[in-house]
């Protein structure tokens, strides 16, 4: 059994927007995981973020134990670093979507290298793992494949996925200095991950069906089409700092400078 007082300390963050149908049963998932006595970290709070949903997402996730954070700013990555900030004073980090898609008891493989020191990022790879049929729609995959080539050409770094499963100390994350508030969002960090010299590693993890609802990324080929565009953008912007950061992420950064100069 590991020493709960020498465990790091864990925030699970979910973006989510109408996932009514899926992310209470994602939530029963995610605290069945925090209450293994074997599991290497101690997962202090499970953030949904609802990105202005029209059902009963922030209702069900609350009544399944989650905290609920509302951003009614539309976008992605608005979610996710709206989740990240209301963390808190965690240790890490981990992100993943509202869809159920992702499998949480895999989180002890994403945790190894980061615990080891072989990772400053981790990132889960549902290509080196295993997707169930239909789970990701043709153009997705499509997608998926452009953007990683082109990751490729760009910083010299080979990936194989740019899933939404991942782990990263929250500090780091901060310090990353992300940008991209849609779909960007992802690939932004690991291009600014790259950057700025931590180690990107990649394990297989497996991808279900969503458990309900309509995909956001890829229900229709012109939201895909929109998305795919934005998300290879993100990838040339992420090599530059040209855009200012976003209003509370600079406030958070000012506080952690002026408490490391106090």
């Amino acid at each position: 059994m590991t020493d709960a007082s020498a465990r790091l300390t864990a925030a699970v963050v979910i973006p989510c927007l109408d996932e009514e149908d899926s992310i209470g049963l994602l939530v029963g998932d995610v605290r069945a995981v925090a209450d293994d006595p074997v599991l290497p970290v101690r997962i202090e709070r499970i953030v949904v973020v609802d990105n202005g949903s029209t059902d009963r997402t922030a209702e069900v996730a609350r009544e399944a134990g989650a905290e609920v954070v509302p951003e009614p700013r539309k976008g992605y990555g608005r979610a996710c670093l709206t989740g990240v900030l209301a963390a808190g004073e965690v240790d890490l980090i981990v992100l993943m979507d509202g869809d159920r898609s992702d499998v949480p008891a895999e989180l002890p493989s994403l945790l190894a290298p980061l615990l080891a020191g072989e990772a400053g990022l981790v990132l889960g790879s549902r290509t080196l793992g295993s997707v169930e049929a239909g789970a990701l729609t043709p153009q997705q995959v499509f997608g998926n494949r452009v953007a990683t080539v082109l990751f490729r050409l760009v910083y010299r770094v080979r990936i194989t996925d740019i899933g939404p499963f991942r782990v990263i100390r929250r500090d780091d994350l901060l310090r990353l200095g992300m940008r991209e508030m849609t779909y960007g969002w992802s690939i932004e960090m690991i291009g600014r991950a790259v950057r700025d010299g931590l180690r990107v590693r990649e394990v297989p993890v497996s991808y279900r069906k969503r458990a309900g609802g309509v995909s956001k990324v890829g229900g229709n080929l012109r939201a895909s089409l929109r998305i795919g565009w934005r998300i290879l953008g993100a990838i040339l912007r992420a090599r530059s700092d040209l855009s200012p950061l976003p209003a509370d992420l600079q406030a958070a950064l000012d506080r952690e400078r002026e408490g490391d100069a106090g």
